[in-house]
C-alpha cells in the first residue's frame, strides 16, 4: 500500500460514498472500487460497512483512517521541509483567524510582503471550532486568535506565541446619556440594555465580562447574546444597548451612531496569540511571519 492508496482510502471516508469520493479525486469510480478491494485484500480486513450507497468504517477503517492521516500530514511535512533546504521563502502562507482578531493582520502581512514578495496569503475566517479543525487538517498553518483557544481538543497539542494583551473599551449608542466625554464604570453600564459576543462553542470573552461585571458588584442587563462582531455594532449604532469589546476590533468596523469610552477604575484586557500545531513541520514562511506579528503588533502596542 502506498500513499497514492492512503489518499484513497482518506478521501472515501471522508465523503462517505466512492461516486462522491471519484469526484473528488477526479477519476472514474470503477478504478476507484478496485482499489478499494485491493486494499482490503491486502490487509485482510473490511474497512468499510456498505448500507447502499453509504460506506461506513470499520473499526479496522477507524484505524487506518487515523494511521494515514497523520502518514500524509507528515509525508506533506517532509516534502516541504526539502523544498526549503536552500531555497528561499516563498510559497502559499495559510494563516486563520477569529473575525475580532482580523485588525491586526493588515499591517504585519504589508510588512512581510515588504520582506518576502515571493509569498503570497490564503487568509480563513471564522471561530475557533472551524479554524481549529482546518489546522488540524493541515490546511492552515496557524491562527491568530483570542485566548484561551476554545477547540474541544488535547491543549498540549498546540503552541502559542503570546501577542500584546487588549484593553477592553465601552461602545455605546452615539445620542446616550452615558454617551458623554470622559470613562464610564461597569456599574453605569448595567444599568443599561448590554450586548455580549458569545456563540454555542466560544464562551470565554462573554464569561470574562460577566465576571468583570460581577467583580465590580453588579450584574448586567443582557439584552442580546451575537455570535458576529458586525451584528453587535450594527444594533449599537440602532440605539439597542451597549457592548464592551477589546479596541483593536474597532479597527476593522467603519460604522456611524456609536461612542466608545474607557472604562473607569476598570482594568482588564482580552489576551491574543498565534497558534500552531506542535506535532507538525512549521514552514520558514510560518516562522518569519510569527517574528513578524510579534514584532509590528508590540510596536502598534507600544506607540498607543
Amino acid at each position: 500500500m502506498d500513499m497514492r492508496q492512503l489518499n484513497y482510502f482518506a478521501t472515501i471516508a471522508r465523503e462517505g460514498q466512492i461516486t462522491r469520493a471519484a469526484r473528488a479525486l477526479h477519476m472514474e469510480q470503477p478504478p476507484l472500487s478496485r482499489q478499494l478491494r485491493q486494499m482490503e485484500e491486502e490487509l485482510g480486513v473490511r474497512l468499510f460497512d456498505r448500507t447502499g450507497r453509504s460506506l461506513r468504517l470499520t473499526a479496522a477503517g477507524k484505524l487506518l483512517l487515523e494511521r494515514a492521516e497523520r502518514l500524509m500530514r507528515e509525508f506533506s511535512d517532509a516534502l516541504q521541509q526539502v523544498r526549503e533546504q536552500g531555497e528561499g521563502i516563498r510559497g502559499v502562507l495559510s494563516v486563520g483567524a477569529v473575525v475580532s482578531c482580523i485588525s491586526l493582520l493588515p499591517e504585519p502581512i504589508r510588512q512581510f510582503h515588504a520582506r518576502y514578495p515571493e509569498v503570497t496569503f490564503k487568509v480563513h475566517e471564522g471561530d475557533h471550532f472551524s479554524l481549529g479543525q482546518e489546522l488540524d487538517a493541515g490546511e492552515i498553518e496557524l491562527i491568530v486568535t483570542r485566548l484561551p483557544f476554545e477547540f474541544d481538543a488535547d491543549p498540549s497539542a498546540y503552541q502559542i506565541a503570546y501577542l500584546p494583551s487588549d484593553p477592553f473599551t465601552a461602545i455605546l449608542p452615539s445620542g446616550w446619556p452615558l454617551a458623554r466625554p470622559g470613562p464610564i464604570t461597569l456599574a453605569e453600564l448595567a444599568k443599561h440594555p448590554f450586548l455580549t459576543l458569545k456563540t454555542e462553542r466560544t464562551t470565554a470573552m462573554h464569561e470574562k465580562l460577566l465576571q468583570e461585571f460581577r467583580r465590580a458588584g453588579c450584574e448586567p442587563h443582557v439584552l442580546c447574546e451575537c455570535s458576529s462582531v458586525a451584528v453587535i455594532l450594527a444594533l449599537v449604532s440602532e440605539g439597542i444597548g451597549a457592548t464592551v469589546l477589546p479596541r483593536s476590533v474597532l479597527s476593522s468596523f467603519q460604522m456611524a451612531g456609536i461612542e466608545l469610552r474607557e472604562l473607569d477604575g476598570e482594568s482588564f484586557h482580552s489576551e491574543v496569540g498565534i497558534v500552531w500545531r506542535r506535532d507538525r513541520y512549521l514552514s520558514k514562511s510560518s516562522e518569519r511571519f510569527i517574528e513578524t506579528l510579534v514584532s509590528e503588533t508590540q510596536d502598534a502596542a507600544d506607540s498607543g
